[in-house]
């Protein structure tokens, strides 16, 4: 039985490859991200019945999840390599400054894991990711955009939220199924598989729930509004309008942003969802607190 379940998930993963490659031939270009999209639209299209049969423990999750933190972390995407003693300084004073707001909208989790926040020094870098176990990465891009620190917690909590809700579990145990490799072997997953989003449903789940955090943090829900509503002016000038790279932004910068955009709800739903629950809960609505750090 659980061969010829292994048998349909490869054969579903293989016709879902066909049918994004046919429909999306024309804008596709060819390389390892173009593949890594192709595949995790292909898994959020098989839908999460089956890795929830086989999710890994808390304890796999969190060894798993710090071996991948680990080697992403030496490849020097998050070190202070090469940078001069004041730049250096201000990674060193933004990574403090992600952890303990991260650590306060943590706190209120559902899941006791060891969440670990880390702020990645890329300014092309504009999105957010959570590894398993609890380690979650913001790079500098997105933080630059952001002008309060309650924007900064919502996007944590969404951080947050996918690791509570078993969602970065579920995409392992869904790698051991297609990919029939070892436990051991999945440290070696493509961090890409992390960064390329969830389901609408689970983008959604991670905007109801991360906002909560933020609230039960003591940050205003208008965070989440303000920071849907800047991807939505992203959203019109990038992808409605196709617009080019300029002096704010290079070409990887905007590559990374059509896929954040591919992967994820409109940010107008997602608007539309937090007002919804800000009705709905009676959510207070302190003022927001400005952003202490941007790079």
């Amino acid at each position: 039985m659980k061969r010829l379940l292994v048998f349909l998930l490869l054969l579903a993963a293989c016709g879902g490859a066909f049918y994004y490659s046919h429909r999306h031939q024309s804008q596709a270009h060819v390389g390892p991200e173009a593949v890594l999209n192709a595949l995790a639209e292909t898994q959020r299209d098989l839908g999460r019945v089956p890795a929830k049969l086989t999710r890994l423990s808390d304890a796999e999750e969190i060894r798993i999840g710090d071996g991948m933190a680990s080697g992403y972390m030496a490849s020097g995407y998050t070190t202070q390599s090469g940078k001069d003693a004041p730049e250096a300084d201000a990674i060193a004073k933004t990574q403090q400054y992600v952890a303990q707001v991260g650590a306060m909208v943590a706190s209120n989790a559902r899941r006791k894991l060891p969440y670990r926040f880390h702020y990645i020094p890329d300014p092309s870098l504009i999105n957010a990711f959570a590894l398993p176990g609890g380690h979650v990465f913001i790079g500098a891009g997105l933080m630059h955009l952001m002008e309060s620190e309650d924007e900064l917690a919502s996007v944590l909590g969404h951080e947050v939220e996918h690791v509570d809700h078993y969602h970065c579990n579920e995409r392992v145990a869904l790698e051991t199924q297609l990919r029939n490799i070892p436990l051991g072997g999945l440290v070696a997953l493509p961090i890409e598989l992390f960064k390329a989003g969830y389901n609408k449903d689970q983008e959604l789940e991670a905007d109801r729930d991360g906002t909560a955090l933020a609230v039960m943090a003591g940050y205003s829900p208008q965070g989440a509004i303000h920071m849907f509503q800047t991807f939505g002016k992203l959203h019109k000038k990038y992808v409605e309008k196709s617009g080019t790279p300029d002096e704010e932004m290079s070409r990887v910068a905007l590559e990374g942003i059509m896929g954040y955009f591919r992967s994820h709800p409109l940010p107008e739903e997602r608007e539309a969802q937090v007002r919804q629950l800000m009705a709905a809960n009676n959510w207070p609505e302190p003022k927001e607190r400005g952003i202490r750090m941007r790079p």
